[in-house]
């Protein structure tokens, strides 16, 4: 992780010293110097004071900054390199001034657009439809559906017609059930209040489940006290409840059609890093250890490569949430990449491994970001087929 995040930092510093080139092409002020760099001194220096104290708002804000000023100014970098490398063969010694100061503006539209993408993109959600096939799948189950929400963050929610939009397209996949894999709220149940009666209207045959994520914990805020917390998640529980979701805390049940079943399990959150582990598989799994397929809902997908690909006995399919995507970058025509890839092996879509599949679902809201570029709200759609 801190090789990454060294990384991370030097591309930032590469980066902003090709954006500085352009800006001291064009002017010669000191003064200009000086209020560039300590505009980014001034960003990081308020964006590690955030994080310290637990300001999640204003956490949230800063990565929205950072993102965007990088991505302008990675942008320009671009083509300013185009352009060293267009006036080297040409024969010119200097850049244009004029050249050099359209592009510094073009930045500026650019980020301007991407503002407007970002607050217009919250709630564009996109169905992924993938159809996972097992020999070992009880016949009554061949077609059985299913639909995967993740990442709610209600918290950040602010167009009742946005996640009116959202519900309404996953009551119209019409699955045999619908599971919710972690992080309702971003930091407090009352943030969900408002949308109670919202996600209520959520529907399937078979039942709704859910599990806790990461950020459902509280554990990102200061409370008043240890009492306040524990309320908290009392009262998160109970919205689960009232939205129709059965919240499964280290449990699991049996899903009964025809004279079959299938085992549905739920972990609580274990994560990888400064993540809290508060799942216990071997807990977990009791109830359904004697079913003959089994499917785990767990937040984190890096659990599945730590424990659950080499867990006894076989678990078939793991749903995750938890990394957004990063709620940035780009899937086109079967190629996909996002800054998650280098924090999560496993960041969104299908995995296999021996027999073994995870599905890494991209968040049905947005955090830190205010919006998405690239990496659409999903909505994920799973057929089981046996065969």
């Amino acid at each position: 992780m801190k090789l990454k995040i060294l990384a991370f930092v030097f591309a930032w510093l590469v980066v902003d010293y090709l954006f500085f080139t352009a800006v001291r092409t064009v002017t010669d002020s000191y003064l200009i110097y000086v209020a560039y760099w300590l505009f980014d001194v001034v960003l990081i220096g308020m964006a590690a004071f955030a994080v310290n104290r637990k300001k999640t708002g204003l956490v949230a804000r800063l990565i929205t900054i950072l993102l965007l000023t990088f991505i302008s100014k990675l942008f320009t970098g671009v083509l300013l390199l185009i352009i060293d490398i267009v006036r080297q063969f040409a024969g010119f010694e200097s850049r244009s001034i004029l050249i050099t100061g359209s592009v510094i503006v073009f930045s500026v539209v650019f980020v301007l657009i991407l503002i407007v993408v970002l607050r217009q993109s919250r709630h564009h959600y996109k169905i992924h439809r993938t159809t996972i096939s097992f020999a070992d799948l009880p016949e009554a189950f061949n077609g059985f559906t299913i639909t995967q929400l993740s990442d709610i963050h209600a918290g950040s929610f602010t167009s009742a017609k946005g996640v009116q939009k959202g519900v309404n397209l996953v009551n119209a996949q019409n699955s045999d059930v619908i599971v919710f894999t972690g992080d309702l709220v971003n930091n407090s149940a009352a943030e969900m209040e408002p949308w109670i009666g919202t996600f209520a209207q959520l529907n399937a045959p078979y039942g709704m489940f859910s599990i806790l994520g990461n950020h459902d914990y509280g554990d990102y805020i200061t409370w008043e006290n240890q009492a306040a917390k524990a309320q908290n998640m009392v009262r998160l529980k109970e919205i689960h409840n009232e939205i129709g979701f059965k919240l499964l805390l280290n449990e699991s049940v049996s899903l009964q059609k025809d004279e079959a079943s299938i085992g549905l399990i739920g972990v609580e959150n274990w994560g990888k890093g400064n993540f809290h582990r508060y799942g216990d598989l071997n807990k977990a799994i009791t109830d359904v250890i004697d079913e003959p397929f089994k499917i785990l809902m767990s937040h984190d997908p890096s659990h599945w490569d730590a424990v659950v690909t080499d867990y006894k006995p076989l678990i078939h399919l793991t749903l995750s949430g938890h990394t957004h995507g990063m709620q940035f970058g780009f899937e086109f025509m079967g190629i996909k990449w996002s800054p998650s890839k280098y924090i999560y092996q496993r960041w969104a879509g299908l995995y296999e491994s021996y027999g073994r599949y995870l599905y890494v679902n991209r968040g049905f809201g947005f955090l830190g970001l205010k919006g998405r570029l690239g990496v659409w709200a999903e909505i994920s759609v799973i057929t089981l087929k046996r065969g």
